[in-house]
């Protein structure tokens, strides 16, 4: 009896951070993508590049650690879910976040290697567009993990 309530108690503060680190990565891609990337075009080329260095320097360390946490929790979840969550939605779940790490690795970041070198209009453009992949996902992700959080607590 003890150890099924550790276990509980392990799973839920599992999602409690895979829920906080999936609703801080939907502020954050819908602010990137809405707001900060369409406004890469007004930085002008003479400064473009130390810009888009430094943008990349302080968005990864504000994300890295968010994706990290929201990757490994959403993989325990999948293979253990919280009490009243079907496995089948934490698996999709996990889906979702591979999605994400996916479009991030071989879309953005090359992306943003073309733009290292120096404003690109056709990069810039492709990652504005491109970036509805993670912004579609990760806002599904969100509504999944509110749904996740509402059958946890009804089953409590």
């Amino acid at each position: 009896m003890a150890q099924e309530t550790l276990n509980e108690g392990s799973t839920t503060f599992i999602f409690l951070i895979n829920l906080g680190a999936t609703l801080a990565m939907v502020g954050a891609i819908l602010i990137i993508q809405i707001v900060h990337y369409p406004l890469f075009s007004r930085v002008g080329a003479e400064y473009f590049r130390a810009y888009e260095a430094a943008h990349t320097d302080a968005i990864t360390r504000v994300v890295m650690p968010l994706m990290l946490a929201e990757l490994g929790t959403a993989f325990l979840l999948a293979l253990q879910p919280p009490r009243g969550v079907p496995p089948l939605l934490a698996w999709i779940g996990l889906v979702l976040v591979g999605v994400t790490w996916l479009s991030t690795a071989f879309i953005q970041v090359p992306l943003h290697g073309r733009l290292s070198a120096g404003f690109d209009l056709s990069a810039h453009q492709a990652l504005v567009t491109t970036n509805w992949i993670r912004t579609v996902a990760w806002s599904l992700r969100g509504v999944l993990v509110l749904w996740m959080a509402w059958r946890l607590w009804e089953a409590r």
